[in-house]
């Protein structure tokens, strides 16, 4: 990673290899048709259609030069790291081996986070370390667990311990927090209240005083969040809760450059992480990627800002700095 100069860094991509097993479980898979393209299958029929990007790293390098990214941070496709933690561990591994397999193959350019499987999230992430992954994606809930849950805590003992980066993203497109469904109304309202939802139980739930050393990025701009706090704090009891917002990492995945103007109030500007989301929501790729400038030149974001939000964050974010 040190011979490859460090000029914009998106730590919100994901990838999914081409040998995951074949398990009884029915857990999510890739299926590369002869004219290339790609379904992730499940056993009850379930398909859906995904870019060669997702598991073809020429393919993703030349999609990053395109828009000026230098590096980005690979993590599980979310469906593959819910299903990797109540599965099998065989399953977590496969999908680790092929992130650092991924990474390996980029010529220093990616950089990859793992999944946890329940049945040994310590054994597995501390492989995941040694592969030369810098940590790990998990879930807004995991397996039914929200991220304060005492079940949970030995995860985030491990992590901090290890010093490994978590990355945080929403399951489920966040239907589970809605009383309706649709594609429309789960990505535009439901994963936002479930980022949200896993952002108070970080700082609220006490995880986060729990684990000072704790290093954690909430992607898509930690949802609702940041609009709703004021309200959260309103009702909570006396506390550090800015200070304990203000060590959360979130992405600038926002689809607006105006709304960092909030995101950098909120958390402050050395908390901010360029996030795309590569390679899905191709449409938007480019304007997520090149959201700083936007900022920049709307005046959401200072110019002095930029090499934090576009590097450095990011590098201490992942223990790199």
């Amino acid at each position: 990673m040190d011979g490859v100069p460090y000029r914009s860094v998106d730590v919100h991509a994901h990838h999914l290899g081409t040998d995951l097993p074949e398990l009884p479980s029915g857990a999510p898979r890739l299926v590369v048709d002869a004219a290339g393209g790609g379904r992730i299958v499940t056993a009850d029929g379930g398909s859906r259609t995904v870019p060669s990007a997702l598991w073809d790293v020429g393919e993703r390098l030349a999609g990053m030069d395109r828009v000026g990214l230098s590096h980005q941070v690979l993590s599980p496709v979310p469906e593959v790291m819910e299903q990797a933690w109540s599965d099998e561990p065989l399953y977590a591994r496969s999908v680790n081996d092929a992130i650092a397999g991924a990474c390996a193959a980029s010529g220093g350019r990616l950089i990859g986070l793992g999944c946890l499987p329940a049945a040994d999230p310590a054994g597995e992430l501390a492989r995941c370390l040694a592969l030369g992954l810098r940590g790990v994606e998990v879930g807004t809930r995991m397996g039914g667990l929200d991220l304060d849950a005492d079940g949970f805590a030995g995860v985030w003992s491990a992590c901090e311990a290890a010093g490994a980066a978590v990355l945080v993203h929403p399951v489920a497109r966040g239907r589970d927090v809605l009383r309706r469904s649709g594609r429309q109304i789960e990505i535009g309202l439901g994963m936002p209240v479930d980022a949200a939802a896993a952002a108070f139980a970080l700082v609220f739930g006490g995880v986060l005083a729990r684990h000072p050393g704790l290093r954690v990025a909430l992607t898509h701009g930690c949802g609702a969040f940041p609009w709703v706090y004021p309200r959260l704090r309103l009702v909570a009891p006396v506390g550090e809760w800015d200070a304990l917002v203000r060590r959360l990492y979130v992405d600038t995945l926002v689809l607006d450059a105006e709304h960092l103007r909030l995101l950098v109030h909120r958390f402050g500007a050395d908390r901010l992480l360029v996030g795309t989301d590569s390679p899905f929501m191709p449409e938007q790729f480019a304007a997520a990627a090149g959201i700083v400038d936007a900022a920049v030149h709307a005046g959401a974001l200072a110019e002095s800002a930029r090499p934090d939000v576009q590097v450095h964050n990011a590098l201490a974010f992942l223990g790199l700095s």
